[in-house]
């Protein structure tokens, strides 16, 4: 068996999440699809995969080696390219991840323009508010919200988001005053998993180096922004989000930012693609053809751009 064609068939059972999946994807018997991977296993002498009835994982080797196939299958594709003159022309598919809100309020529109100038890439876009492992899972390009940990990414910087307490001017005007993280103890909190359930965390005031936290018992908990949102859009309650999940709201006067004077440092936004992938033209024309259009974007979550 050809272990090239044998790489492609275990990339694409890990793509699928399962070797039906893979079989799927591939056009190949379920009994190839296995003969492959068992093929690869005999040949480096360990298990890649730990297979359920429904669902595959990568062994610690598997691990390692996945990684080494991406890097084979995508080093011999843009080997293809070049030897057929089209080094220039992009095409192919294009994997993309971002954040759920903001794929659908930002990247989503980018990336239906792209495809309209560019009819010979096809993009598979997936939103998923989880860290993503861009070379385990195949990723081109991701949209990331946060401090980059990882350098062996390539980055461009976007922007950047603030984290904002935000109520209704209605909410505001039947509740006491808040002027003071401290103050938010007596009000009504709309929680979102992600900023924490039962307390906010502050930082220090000045001349401390202790970041203040305060605790709550929380009216409503959810684990979607737009619930958080309209609920507080409903006069409902005090909640936190992030400065571009409702920045239409406050763009409106639905929402009003409070504390701004007790915010956290704004976090950056990047797009970001493993070492290497620029090379490939479909990767090169969508960053170039998106870094622009995002900017513009996100260039009104300053702080300066929300008064």
């Amino acid at each position: 068996m050809d272990r090239l064609d044998a790489m492609k068939v275990f990339v694409a059972a890990l793509d699928e999440g399962s070797l039906a999946g893979a079989s799927r994807k591939t056009g190949r018997s379920a009994a190839a699809v296995s003969r492959a991977i068992a093929f690869l296993e005999a040949h480096v002498g360990v298990p890649l995969l730990h297979r359920t009835t429904r669902s595959i994982k990568l062994s610690e080797a598997g691990e390692r080696y996945a990684l080494a196939c991406r890097k084979v299958l995508q080093d011999l594709e843009e080997a293809d390219r070049q030897a057929a003159g089209e080094r220039s022309v992009p095409r192919g598919t294009l994997t993309i991840t971002a954040p759920v809100v903001a794929g659908v309020e930002f990247l989503r529109a980018i990336v239906d323009d792209f495809m309209e100038e560019y009819p010979t890439v096809t993009i598979r876009l997936y939103l998923l508010d989880r860290p993503v492992n861009l070379i385990d899972e195949g990723i081109d390009l991701a949209l990331r919200i946060s401090h980059l940990a990882d350098s062996t990414l390539v980055a461009h910087q976007i922007g950047d988001v603030r984290r904002v307490v935000v109520a209704s001017p209605r909410y505001l005007s039947k509740h006491p005053r808040i002027n003071e993280p401290a103050d938010l103890g007596k009000h009504q909190i709309i929680a979102m998993t992600h900023f924490g359930l039962d307390s906010w965390s502050f930082p220090p005031v000045v001349g401390s180096s202790v970041p203040r936290a305060v605790s709550f018992t929380p009216r409503l908990v959810v684990n979607s922004v737009r619930a958080a949102a309209s609920s507080a859009v409903d006069a409902h309650g005090v909640t936190r989000l992030f400065s571009y999940h409702i920045a239409t709201e406050i763009k409106e006067g639905l929402l009003r930012v409070i504390l701004a004077d007790a915010e956290h440092a704004p976090i950056p936004v990047h797009l970001v693609s493993p070492y290497g992938r620029l090379a490939v033209p479909k990767v090169r024309a969508f960053v170039d053809f998106a870094l622009p259009r995002l900017r513009a974007q996100f260039a009104c979550f300053t702080k300066d751009a929300s008064k």
